[in-house]
């Protein structure tokens, strides 16, 4: 049986794992970028970081995979049906193992598009196709562990999210002081050090997943493969995916109309987006315990379950975000000049830290929502809200340009928080409701 009682201590229980397990992700990059900066050259750094941005673009396109088998899973759970939580950790297995298999035999036209967008000159792209290359073969290991990691914070098994990630960046970083600096194998060596540590990850994930394997509901083909069971899996994860396509739309010409207003501006943008990203991060966890125990209630069909799970969660979203505003407030313009030496791109960042003390505030109903909704398995009505908030943004962001330049972007950007959170808490009366049928 599912545990019935909600507290503020397993909220923290769920989230404190996977907040310390996003910080350790930059660690990693700073790693990458600072064992091929030894090799005295520009091109590798540049090779290695224009690689792991491009293999990060597809993969990210798959990270629906993991909103939606959290959402699935923990309504499994609070139905306390082992045999289809078991199930839908096969499918997502079965998602991810095969997405990454296409990504391997479309590598060649992939990269060729990739470097259509965004060229680079011939010795970076030359070593990046070499970076590349080595790790697409990754591709299966990476997408399956987004199942994987769904599956565990479904069932507030965060503390094994936390274990892949430290496992995963530890052997990573091992790897790439021995491959680089010791055996000197170049950008190659990143890649193998990455590709190995992917792997190696995902043995891992399977490992904390030895309880499901122990019966035989996740390979009875039955199940697993019947078809309403498949078309709701399908439906739900192509929602959130095109949600999240419309979401990054919106950063994408963020970060694309910042650059028409000069190199000042875009350069003081994107020093403050690292505020936003700082934000991201910080509420992630708590939006996993929401998808966990919203996702636990609905299957459970208990509504007040459900809402104390909703409020619990937002309740230590908000405070977070508070805390985050005043910190952004009062340490905000020591961290900006932290981040650049420049004069004049520190006092026009400056000028707009305003929108990043602000962005918490008025950013958290959006992102608690959003797990709220992913827990619940609305889908539909996050794609639909997304649609909204992304046509109401374009509408306001142009003519906000038109009059106030730069600082109109930044207001267009949190008025699509406003509206996706609005419209998202409008929807959640459903929420409720749907747990009594």
């Amino acid at each position: 049986m599912a545990d019935t009682t909600l507290t503020h201590r397993r909220v923290l229980h769920i989230a404190l794992p996977i907040v310390l397990s996003n910080a350790t992700v930059p660690i990693l990059g700073v790693v990458d970028t600072g064992v091929v900066g030894q090799l005295g050259l520009a091109a590798p750094i540049g090779a290695v970081g224009i690689g792991a941005v491009i293999l990060t673009a597809f993969y990210w396109i798959f990270g629906f995979l993991r909103m939606g088998t959290a959402g699935l899973t923990a309504q499994a759970a609070g139905a306390n049906d082992d045999a289809e939580i078991a199930a839908l950790l096969s499918r997502s297995l079965l998602i991810g193992l095969g997405a990454g298999a296409v990504m391997i035999l479309a590598q060649i036209p992939l990269f060729w598009l990739a470097f259509k967008v965004s060229p680079a000159s011939s010795e970076v792209e030359n070593l990046a196709r070499q970076y590349m290359s080595i790790r697409v073969w990754s591709a299966p290991a990476t997408i399956a562990l987004y199942g994987i990691i769904g599956w565990l914070i479904a069932q507030e098994r965060t503390a094994g999210v936390f274990a892949i990630q430290v496992v995963m960046n530890g052997l990573n970083i091992g790897l790439d002081l021995l491959f680089v600096l010791h055996f000197d194998w170049g950008v190659a060596g990143v890649g193998w050090a990455t590709f190995i540590a992917e792997w190696g990850g995902l043995a891992l994930g399977l490992w904390l997943c030895r309880d499901a394997f122990a019966g035989t509901a996740w390979r009875d083909t039955a199940r697993v493969f019947d078809r309403a069971r498949l078309i709701n899996m399908g439906v739900v994860n192509s929602d959130i995916l095109i949600r999240s396509v419309l979401l990054q739309a919106i950063f994408v010409s963020f970060l694309f109309w910042g650059a028409d207003f000069g190199d000042v501006n875009l350069a003081a943008n994107q020093i403050l987006l690292q505020f936003l990203h700082v934000t991201a991060y910080a509420l992630d966890g708590f939006a996993a315990a929401a998808e966990s125990l919203v996702g636990q209630a609905l299957g459970a069909k208990n509504a007040s379950r459900l809402r104390r799970g909703a409020l619990l969660t937002s309740g230590w979203g908000m405070a977070i975000c508070a805390m985050l505003a005043l910190a952004f407030a009062l340490v905000g313009p020591a961290i900006i000049d932290i981040m650049t030496t420049a004069p004049d791109v520190q006092s026009t960042a400056r000028s707009y830290l305003p929108y990043m003390i602000a962005a918490p505030v008025v950013g958290v109903a959006a992102w608690m929502f959003d797990g709220i909704f992913i827990g619940a398995t609305r889908s539909r009505d996050m794609r639909n809200m997304m649609i909204i908030s992304a046509i109401a943004y374009f509408a306001a962001v142009i003519p906000l340009m038109a009059l106030f330049g730069n600082h109109g972007l930044w207001i267009g950007l949190l008025f699509s928080f406003i509206v996706r959170g609005a419209t998202l808490a409008w929807k959640y009366l459903g929420l409720e409701a749907a747990a009594y049928k």
